[in-house]
């Protein structure tokens, strides 16, 4: 078995490799490189409270932490040592936990002097699905960089999201959905959800939802565009109710999988549409949630 040294620098290689592919299988193969009991990943700050999607290694037993806080927006912070067993940041820093860290921001550097747990989403990691989700999730979060006080609005949903994903409260694709739809809302990108956007159409027949310009038609307004109807009744129903619900009633809907499916296929082709980066975590997730 290697020594400490010896597989220290193998995680800095294997996480060097994933960060330059973006490919979940390069990211398994780093995570299996770590001692056992450590992971890496999913975390939150504060002093500043916060959740950390992402994190790699610095020196090498360090990770570099990036933090999403409600106070400050997300920041990148060294924890120095975190990679080792014995280390006070080790739980804290682990993958898919929400902590509450102690942040010294430098000018060129942030670090975390202290850490503690508050909670471990542990039914992450116990399926691939899961921990795909949670990956892709992270990865747009930090894509969007939420400012505050959205910043504070988007880590609550980040949190109730992974929670409703640990626990299976909700399908995954549902909950996919939700997040990217909300995420979007609470960054100033809300479509147009009321009626048709030519005669005011509220129900009654499909609907189609332009990703570009966030228009929504029915079906005959469509039809005259040149526009196949994206959105089934139940599909359009979710998609009004994920924009304009209070956060205490966001996850209290059902779909059939037909409406999953196309509510899940229009919500992703808006958030490409509005975004300059396609997160690399995203073609993973859709082999394993086919």
């Amino acid at each position: 078995m290697p020594g400490n040294a010896e597989t220290d620098g193998i995680r800095a290689a294997q996480w060097q490799k994933f960060a330059a592919s973006g490919s979940i299988y390069d990211y398994l193969d780093y995570r299996s490189t770590a001692p056992q009991g450590i992971t890496t990943g999913e975390n939150n700050a504060d002093q500043h409270n916060g959740a950390c999607p992402a994190c790699g290694p610095g020196g090498e037993a360090d990770q570099i932490l990036t933090v999403l806080t409600p106070g400050n927006g997300v920041l990148s912070a060294s924890a120095r040592g975190s990679l080792r067993l014995k280390n006070k940041l080790f739980s804290a820093c682990g993958l898919f936990c929400y902590s509450e860290f102690a942040i010294t921001l430098g000018r060129k550097t942030n670090f975390i002097d202290s850490a503690a747990v508050s909670k471990v989403f542990h039914g992450l990691s116990k399926t691939v699905e899961g921990t795909a989700l949670a990956a892709y999730l992270s990865e747009l979060t930090i894509t969007l960089a939420p400012e505050p006080p959205e910043s504070a609005d988007c880590l609550r949903l980040l949190l109730n999201t992974l929670y409703m994903t640990a626990e299976q409260k909700r399908p995954l694709r549902q909950l996919k959905a939700i997040y990217e739809m909300r995420t979007m809302t609470q960054a100033g990108y809300m479509p147009g959800v009321l009626a048709c956007d030519v005669c005011a159409r509220y129900d009654g027949c499909d609907f189609y939802l332009d990703p570009v310009a966030g228009r929504l038609l029915c079906a005959d307004c469509a039809a005259k565009e040149h526009r196949a109807p994206n959105l089934d009744p139940g599909a359009l129903y979710a998609l009004r109710h994920i924009c304009l619900a209070e956060d205490a009633k966001l996850f209290n809907f059902t779909l059939t999988d037909q409406s999953q499916r196309r509510l899940g296929r229009v919500c992703e082709q808006y958030v490409a549409a509005h975004l300059d980066y396609q997160p690399k975590s995203l073609e993973f997730l859709h082999g394993v949630l086919e």
